[in-house]
């Protein structure tokens, strides 16, 4: 009898558990898009081999730019390869007032076993960024990235999604990707540069493949002749 009880309170928990965000797919999750609010989230995640709690106003109270990314497992095949490329330029972002943070739909117990898998083995080591565990699957389905056709292979976990927030907490950058294609870093690290170069000088703007020290161009009329004439 009490494992009959046992059993039917654990179908209810698990039942009311995926209520909390299926019931929130009958509407389609709509991706918070450039020059809106990022959604706010707070989550458990794993940092430097321990539990630890990390938030949106973790970053904005510190007037900090934040790299949110989306990846769909642990334990797979590309996701290992983004997230440690993100981690080894951590440093780099740091330089530029940029924090990372790393979020998918696995616990926070799987996150930690991850970080201690040798590298070899598939285990994504030692990391200097964050891996947030989004269970609940409400960061997910907030920003846009969750996949909620039951149809689906990968239902309930999160595409390749990446956002750059800034420090104002606004969304600048949004980038989402299908399972198969990593992401590139260097790409991400210059639309930060690009987008805090604009912040910072009215009046222009950094053309396709721009990198820092290259020319800009000045958004009126007359003004952008100047680098037109040399990019013809």
């Amino acid at each position: 009898m009490l494992k009959k009880v046992a059993t039917l309170i654990l179908t209810l928990s698990t039942c009311v558990n995926a209520m909390t965000w299926e019931g929130e797919t009958k509407n389609k999750p709509s991706i918070p898009l450039p020059r809106t609010s990022a959604p706010d989230f707070t989550a458990t995640a794993v940092l430097h081999d321990d539990f630890t709690s990390v938030s949106l106003s973790d970053y904005t109270s510190k007037s900090q730019w934040l790299v949110l990314f989306f990846y769909p497992f642990d334990y797979t095949f590309v996701c290992p390869t983004e997230i440690r490329s993100f981690s080894d330029a951590a440093g780099k972002f740091a330089d530029i007032n940029v924090g990372v943070a790393a979020v998918s739909t696995d616990s926070h117990h799987t996150h930690l076993s991850w970080t201690r898998t040798p590298r070899e083995n598939g285990g994504v080591g030692p990391l200097n960024i964050p891996l947030l565990a989004d269970t609940g699957k409400k960061i997910s389905y907030d920003y846009g990235v969750l996949i909620t056709d039951p149809t689906d292979d990968m239902f309930g976990a999160a595409l390749r999604g990446v956002f750059i927030i800034d420090p104002s907490g606004t969304v600048r950058s949004v980038m989402i990707n299908d399972d198969g294609a990593g992401r590139s870093i260097d790409e991400v690290m210059r639309t930060v540069q690009a987008l805090q170069y604009g912040d910072e000088h009215e009046g222009e703007g950094c053309p396709a493949n721009w990198t820092p020290g290259e020319k800009t161009i000045k958004t009126n009329a007359d003004g952008s002749k100047e680098f037109f004439k040399e990019w013809a």
